[in-house]
């Protein structure tokens, strides 16, 4: 969401996926008849450093995937699963809708690790600020409500265990501090036990595990939670150092990864243009055979993983995590079907993209220009390779979708494509297809800045004033009026939340100009004017606009005067005006 700077904030820290907001839809399907099988007996056995997951008395080792498509699409995908040797998928979320899921696994020999979801899960950037020591009426709503489908589910053969929350005791930051975060992170992991007793008088059939986004949230399960049968975390490039956090700790119960796979976003180094520098498909399937490695490396007491993501969304997170977005299959696909050992001996695999340089990456390509990209690609089975390029303009205003952009694909393996009319800092991804269902896809981000102007900008540096500005830190600023004339498109100026609002440059004595140039962030003017004065008190309008669309602003005009003001009438966004710069061309 917006921030109420008028902008999109600055990137967050995001921990371990916040599943929740891929998982939209995948609980809603169409009830299917029950399976008629009786449910397994899932045992933790064992002893301490010793431990074993049991079915029906036979060792069970978890060979997971997160669960991405809606549950009406369960019959589709779980056989798949089933062929990579998947015979694990986690979800987030039981109700009323769960049941086609349960029994399209069971039908596919694949089992659930059943969610139960609570506030604020999802770590850091997630909503819902639950007080844990104080709010009996939420706390009364979950042990009633958990309960009832466990009740509803444990007889069913595609139920392996329960997992209450996720990531809530890290993301509980969000909601307090200092003592008062530590009084409620022990309150959530003793109501967290509270439900795992409540779901045992229900089910003594299948354990009970919490699953949280570090290691660091284990010391509150093992003061307040004594009756989950095991503890689960979500960990990406700190996989392998799960082992040593647990011996250190003391622990005395195994535990399963709940999410793992390559580096996330909070993980890697910026780029040149201070955006996360996204791993590369090869760096992605190394992450998640590094990460099985290291789980079955800790034997007894680790006893498997359900890998992130088998998800089929085609947008800026599932280029970063999932293993077909779009339906493509990835190189990270065919990592975990050869780690959990699927026959992989007939597989067309994808091709793979070995380069990918982006011409003025850094410097800046102008809005609506050509950008061309070298790339090299081959394909392991000799297939034709289609090209496409596409945008992602998450960084600029946390949209994650894809665009499309046009593109000529040269004869050398160069790609042209048109960059978007906006200026920020883009992702580009170059998609290598082979017509056998698999993707390469690769990606960079590249700089989007206005359009050179011929003349020069007498309002660059010069003293400016503004009717608000915002100065909020947390989305970026204090964004002040004289960033508007700073000459940087990483800097803006940007207002209060209502109308009319203005910005103004005094260029120091009367001068004529012929061009107006204005670099919109996000929160743009929808309606706006171009005025002139001498004195700083009357003014001459010499444009209006109202039909703005937030992309650059580019226009000739015929003014004179010592004082050049924009003055936005309309906002284009439930936020204020915020404007990268502000140039006046003589």
């Amino acid at each position: 969401m917006p921030h109420p700077t008028g902008r999109s904030p600055k990137r967050a820290l995001v921990a371990p996926l916040a599943a929740a907001a891929l998982l939209t839809g995948t609980l809603i399907g169409l009830q299917a008849p029950s399976a008629q099988a009786a449910g397994s007996v899932v045992k933790v056995t064992g002893s301490q450093g010793n431990w074993q997951l049991t079915v029906d008395g036979a060792p069970y080792q978890v060979k997971g995937l997160t669960w991405g498509p809606a549950v009406a699409d369960a019959t589709k995908y779980l056989p798949d699963l089933a062929s990579m040797g998947v015979n694990t998928i986690r979800t987030w979320g039981t109700d009323a809708t769960s049941q086609p899921l349960f029994d399209a696994a069971a039908a596919n020999g694949v089992k659930v690790i059943a969610g139960f979801w609570l506030q604020p899960g999802g770590g850091p950037g997630s909503g819902g600020c639950v007080n844990y020591v104080t709010d009996t009426s939420y706390k009364d709503q979950m042990l009633a409500e958990f309960p009832k489908w466990v009740d509803t589910y444990k007889d069913n053969p595609g139920v392996l265990m329960w997992n209450v929350g996720n990531e809530s005791t890290l993301g509980l930051q969000n909601c307090f501090s200092g003592d008062e975060l530590e009084a409620q992170r022990n309150a959530y992991t003793t109501f967290v036990n509270d439900i795992a007793k409540k779901i045992h008088q229900v089910d003594s059939n299948h354990p009970v595990t919490s699953t949280d986004a570090w290691t660091g949230a284990w010391p509150y399960y093992k003061r307040n939670a004594p009756d989950l049968d095991l503890y689960a975390v979500n960990a990406y490039n700190a996989v392998c150092n799960i082992r040593s956090d647990w011996e250190q700790g003391g622990y005395t119960k195994p535990y399963i990864v709940t999410e793992t796979g390559p580096a996330g976003e909070w993980e890697v180094p910026d780029d040149a243009n201070g955006v996360p520098d996204e791993p590369t498909d090869l760096q992605k399937a190394d992450g998640y055979t590094k990460a099985w490695g290291c789980i079955t490396g800790h034997k007894g007491v680790a006893l498997g993983a359900t890998m992130f993501h088998y998800g089929t969304e085609d947008d800026f997170g599932g280029i970063w995590f999932n293993l077909l977005p779009g339906g493509l299959k990835r190189l990270s696909y065919y990592s975990v079907k050869k780690a959990y050992g699927g026959d992989t001996s007939n597989d067309n695999t994808p091709p793979v993209i070995s380069q990918m340089t982006v011409d003025h990456a850094t410097d800046g390509v102008p809005a609506g220009g050509q950008l061309h990209i070298a790339t090299q690609a081959t394909d392991p089975n000799g297939d034709p390779v289609t090209y496409q390029v596409l945008f992602s303009s998450n960084y600029i205003d946390q949209n994650k979708a894809l665009v499309a952009a046009d593109t000529t694909v040269g004869g050398d393996g160069s790609l042209t494509a048109k960059v978007p009319d906006k200026v920020g800092v883009y992702k580009v991804y170059v998609r290598a297809t082979d017509g056998h269902g698999n993707a390469g896809i690769e990606a960079r981000s590249v700089r989007v800045v206005a359009p050179p102007v011929n003349g020069t900008d007498v309002a660059q540096g010069k003293p400016a004033t503004a009717s608000t500005a915002q100065t909020d830190p947390t989305g970026g600023c204090p964004c002040p009026a004289g960033n508007a004339v700073d000459g940087k498109f990483d800097t803006r100026w940007a207002s209060d939340w209502s109308d009319p609002q203005w910005v103004q440059v005094d260029l120091g004595s009367s001068t004529t100009f012929k061009h107006i140039q204005l670099a919109w962030e996000s929160a743009y003017a929808r309606a706006y004017r171009i005025e002139t004065s001498q004195d700083g008190q009357n003014w001459t309008t010499v444009k209006s606009v109202d039909n703005g669309d937030g992309n650059i602003d580019d226009f000739d005009v015929s003014g004179t005067g010592r004082y050049v003001r924009l003055t936005g009438t309309q906002r284009g966004t439930g936020y204020g005006y915020s404007l990268y710069e502000f140039g006046v061309y003589s």
